[in-house]
């Protein structure tokens, strides 16, 4: 992926964001109340940070698990580079990690097994946080069932490798030759997930997965309390963790629309009015997935200036 495909898919699902919240303003005048979120913004990206930071942490460790070291700075910017591509379907386009780690020797298979790693960890850990308390049994019940059939799905490739080996085989007759290639990288990535399955690899990832995601929750659950919406704590903490599930079970590009209707929804249930459920809605995403795509595409730019830099021969 070039830079200036990160710079088209971020402008286009701007304006897309944009023209949804205008649409939504006609009705509730959602815009002319956005001040209430401008004090609470700073603690939220920070709150992002850190988050973004401990998965970044998580990733060091299942590298250095595998035998791979990279330079710190280097190795967390790499890692911030694939949010620009955040709002993909699956967060797909965070794949462009590869590219960079692959510049300082950590091959693709390892990379790309991280991710898969990483997304299926992260399934587990948001569904358990989204499941304290049951406020919707109905997306509950989707959400779990989206796991179940995603976790299912890998750990059944995972476990028959020659499956994928095959399918290379039959699509490389028909000359889809680049698809066939691709079955071959997504086998050799499952096969290094099966390595970090042991006990201290799942406890340490597990652990840094769910402080990274408690901690966004809990940013969500002090938005509420500064807007003013009463909420028992534990109940407004578990609202964004199954809003996302429910964004990732739409299959839309970063969950943007279910997402934040899912946490209308939920709000709802507990009396709060469409207008501050909306301003909620638009604080929290404007603090994950945009200061994400935001902040990737900044630290995508920085890694292409350090290679133009490094391939400018001397005179």
């Amino acid at each position: 992926m070039k830079i200036g495909k990160a710079a088209i898919g971020f402008i286009f699902l701007t304006f897309f964001y944009l023209g949804l919240l205008l649409w939504v303003d006609e009705k509730h005048h959602v815009i002319t109340q956005i001040h209430y979120l401008v004090h609470a913004i700073p603690f939220l990206l920070a709150v992002s940070l850190v988050s973004y930071l401990s998965r970044y942490l998580r990733w060091r460790w299942l590298l250095s698990r595998s035998g791979y070291s990279v330079d710190w700075v280097y190795g967390f910017i790499a890692y911030l580079s694939g949010f620009a591509f955040t709002a993909t379907p699956g967060k797909v386009g965070e794949l462009i990690r590869i590219r960079y780690f692959s510049r300082v020797g950590v091959p693709t298979n390892i990379s790309f097994g991280a991710f898969i790693y990483e997304r299926a960890l992260d399934l587990i850990v948001v569904l358990l946080l989204a499941s304290l308390v049951i406020s919707r049994s109905d997306l509950l019940m989707l959400a779990l069932s989206f796991v179940v059939i995603f976790i299912g799905l890998l750990v059944g490739i995972a476990l028959n490798p020659k499956l994928l080996t095959k399918l290379s085989t039959f699509l490389g007759r028909y000359y889809w030759v680049k698809l066939a290639k691709l079955f071959l990288v997504v086998r050799d990535a499952l096969s290094s997930c099966r390595f970090w399955c042991n006990p201290l690899d799942l406890i340490v990832s597990m652990g840094y997965g769910v402080f990274a995601w408690a901690l966004t929750s809990y940013g969500f659950m002090w938005l509420l309390r500064d807007l003013g919406v009463s909420i028992q704590p534990l109940e407004a903490f578990t609202i964004y963790p199954l809003a996302m599930l429910a964004g990732a079970a739409s299959l839309l590009p970063g969950g943007v629309g279910s997402t934040e209707l899912t946490i209308v929804l939920l709000l709802g249930i507990y009396g709060v009015t469409a207008s501050i459920a909306m301003i909620a809605a638009i604080g929290i995403r404007f603090a994950t997935i945009w200061f994400a795509v935001l902040t990737g595409f900044i630290c995508l730019g920085i890694l292409e200036i350090w290679k133009s830099k490094l391939d400018k021969p001397n005179i």
